[in-house]
């Protein structure tokens, strides 16, 4: 089932894999944060929070993730 914030923002229980289907300028976060498994199987059914804490992340790092993810995507819908 598809995710959406009432804001249209990205929020940290979305989808890993929607995130990226709709947003792939996100995937530079994901880089940051060194997880390079983006096409692993997870992302298709873990939300965001879920798939950076698998990954040994704390929620000030969920937070700014989503923070910059939004900022990203931002900039994408003002170009």
């Amino acid at each position: 089932m598809e995710q959406k914030s009432e804001t249209g923002k990205i929020t940290k229980d979305m989808i890993i894999g929607e995130i990226l289907q709709k947003n792939p300028e996100t995937s530079e976060v994901f880089m940051e944060l060194g997880i390079h498994c983006i096409g692993c199987h997870g992302g298709a059914f873990e939300s965001l929070e879920d798939g950076l804490k698998a990954h040994g992340k704390t929620d000030k790092d969920v937070e700014e993730a989503v923070k910059k993810m939004n900022e990203i995507v931002g900039k994408k819908k003002a170009d």
